[in-house]
């Protein structure tokens, strides 16, 4: 079954906090959409009933899937197979999926005579080195429980490397990049040549940087002594990771840097020590993705942080001259990818616009289009 190239293609990109639908024509014009900040429910038809009563019929339905687990490795036409693998999957994901899965089999339900094709974050970090995909854990867990590093935003990553480069005037073959994606979730991600060789997210997409909500890493011997001296359970431990850390726990009061910016004008020290926190383990992570490359031809922010808090980027590069780079970019809020760093910078800076939905759309032009 084939979508014509110039036929509209539906982008489902559903999240534990939000639900996206977008329509795109081939050139990329959003013609129609529709945007909620909670997560999809049981009526979930609803909007996708509206969404397609305002556009073209699609041919094809892209689905953004956070994790494809083990068995996943390419973005990849779902079919009950397929379908079926995604619940292991919803396991190792367990806030970004399930809400996923719900629109999948809703979307599938109501255009059952058109492709639907799941993109999956993991698969732009599928080819890392071994030495940056594998735990070191007993090789029980790793070869009977399949525990390892698999990488998340790489949607994100790959939309992100592709206008970077243009930027540049290269090709993503000819670049070393760090690409750092700041929002609700937060990663790096050292590109060489074209491809992932390391990134700060895991097993889940709980390691890593501070976020939102979520603590990113934690010492793990902490996690077994919180339960055995203070006896909580795992279930707790895993909720308060996820959900009442980060941002959020470190000020009390806001996950949202925005909020924290300005409270932190006003005087707050908890707002102040949150993005304190945040930008030294957003430059720690940098460092460590630079670690895996042979230099850094640009840093490249993206995600809501990263394209819309100049703040942010600022306290960031400000304080990593040890890679090159120096303060003083330009306070914009991008609408487009630009290079924010002064000209002749020894390591641009460049932010781009999150295009996750946009990626996702090109993978399913890419996966369904006819092959002559």
């Amino acid at each position: 079954m084939c979508a014509q190239s110039d036929s509209p293609v539906l982008v489902a990109d559903a999240g534990s906090s939000s639900l996206r639908l977008t329509v795109f024509g081939e050139d990329g014009t959003v013609l129609a959409e529709h945007h909620s900040d909670s997560p999809p429910g049981d009526d979930v038809s609803g909007p996708l009933r509206h969404v397609l009563d305002d556009a073209p019929a699609p041919t094809a339905v892209g689905h953004r899937i956070v994790h494809g687990g083990p068995r996943r490795r390419g973005h990849t036409l779902v079919d009950d197979e397929v379908r079926a693998d995604l619940d292991e999957a919803a396991d190792l994901a367990p806030l970004h999926v399930p809400p996923a899965l719900t629109v999948l089999d809703a979307a599938r339900e109501l255009l059952p005579d058109v492709p639907h094709v799941a993109c999956f974050d993991t698969v732009f970090h599928a080819d890392m080195p071994a030495a940056a995909r594998t735990y070191a854990v007993p090789a029980a867990w790793r070869e009977e429980y399949g525990l390892r590093r698999y990488g998340f935003h790489g949607l994100s990553y790959a939309w992100a490397l592709d206008r970077a480069a243009a930027l540049l005037g290269r090709r993503p073959e000819q670049l070393h990049l760090v690409i750092v994606h700041l929002g609700g979730g937060c990663s790096a991600c050292a590109v060489r040549e074209g491809y992932s060789v390391d990134t700060t997210m895991g097993f889940t997409p709980l390691e890593g940087l501070v976020m939102s909500r979520r603590s990113g890493s934690v010492d793990p011997g902490a996690l077994t002594w919180l339960q055995t001296r203070h006896h909580l359970s795992a279930r707790d431990i895993e909720h308060a990771l996820n959900r009442e850390s980060g941002l959020l726990g470190l000020s009390g009061t806001s996950g949202d840097t925005r909020d924290l910016v300005r409270d932190r004008a006003a005087g707050d020290e908890r707002a102040a020590l949150a993005l304190e926190v945040f930008t030294h383990h957003c430059r720690r992570g940098i460092a460590g993705m630079a670690a895996s490359l042979d230099r850094v031809d640009a840093l490249v922010f993206t995600g809501e942080i990263g394209e819309d808090q100049p703040e942010v980027r600022e306290e960031v590069c400000a304080r990593l001259p040890a890679l090159g780079l120096t303060g003083d970019l330009r306070p914009l809020v991008a609408e487009r990818p630009e290079i924010v760093s002064k000209p002749g910078s020894r390591v641009p800076v460049i932010v781009v616009p999150t295009g996750e939905a946009q990626q996702v759309a090109r993978e399913t032009r890419a996966l369904v289009a006819p092959r002559g």
